[in-house]
């Protein structure tokens, strides 16, 4: 389909062949450069947020001694993951609302700002609102398999350090970090497959017109295409690039951790 002037109506074997024509017209249109920052920038920043808060989050709880209140912030941690982003993204939405918001409030009461501020009309805004709701819905669901590396890191190795007069923050810096730096890497390496990936569902709900230059992904530009124009192959054709480059990603990736021999895939 990619490769063709794509028809439903004449299916794959009817439509015209038009070789590499789908492909030059996507990369000679201004808008999808843009929309390739904002899916690389946006997923960067969430990758980046996920990935470094989940191992300070499991890092904490695994030195939590008292049960019950570890229980109880794995459950609060967890709960968003399972909640939809319509959910999710109404509350951020009625949270940052200029009339009567939560947080225009609170930045009003305390005298850091006079009038309330548009945040979801103001595209600088976008990345840094967007990164944080992927990361509160996220992270505690993120921390299971930090948790469970953990779980399984010979406790002899604390009780030597306790013996050697070491204190709590240089266990977990000479034992609990080493310890998760593999499976942190194999993760690291699975996700970078996914940057291009980063769906559409959570800059559908967050974004507007207003903020479209900024909030507008490769999945919404995709869909745009096939739904709105009727352009089929223009949005195969952007599935075969995203499919490429997270390859080369993949790839990448994986090389560095070949390099510093730690947790390479293959």
């Amino acid at each position: 389909m990619a490769f063709q002037k794509y028809s439903p109506a004449k299916g794959v074997f009817g439509s015209d062949f038009t070789g590499l024509d789908t492909f030059r017209t996507l990369f000679k249109d201004p808008i999808f450069y843009e929309v390739l920052r904002n899916t690389f920038v946006m997923s960067i920043m969430s990758l980046a947020a996920g990935f470094i808060g989940a191992i300070i989050l499991a890092l904490l709880l695994n030195e939590v001694k008292f049960s019950l209140f570890k229980r109880t912030v794995q459950t609060i941690t967890y709960i968003p993951h399972f909640v939809s982003w319509i959910v999710i993204a109404n509350i951020i939405l009625v949270g940052l609302s200029p009339d009567g918001g939560m947080i225009n409030e609170l930045l009003m009461t305390l005298g850091i700002i006079d009038e309330p501020i548009y945040f979801m009309a103001e595209g600088k805004w976008f990345w840094w609102i967007h990164t944080f709701a992927g990361l509160w819905k996220e992270l505690g669901w993120s921390t299971i398999i930090y948790l469970a590396v953990l779980g399984g890191v010979n406790t002899e190795l604390y009780e030597a350090a306790s013996v050697d007069g070491a204190g709590r923050f240089s266990k977990m810096w000479h034992i609990s970090i080493p310890g998760l730096i593999p499976t942190a890497m194999m993760l690291l390496i699975l996700n970078t497959g996914w940057i291009l990936s980063s769906g559409f569902e959570s800059q559908f709900l967050l974004g507007s017109n207003l903020v479209i230059e900024y909030s507008q992904v490769l999945d919404l530009y995709a869909m745009n295409y096939a739904f709105s124009i009727g352009d089929y192959s223009l949005g195969v054709a952007i599935s075969i690039f995203k499919s490429i480059v997270s390859i080369i990603l993949v790839l990448s990736v994986n090389f560095l951790a070949r390099k510093l021999d730690q947790g390479k895939i293959f």
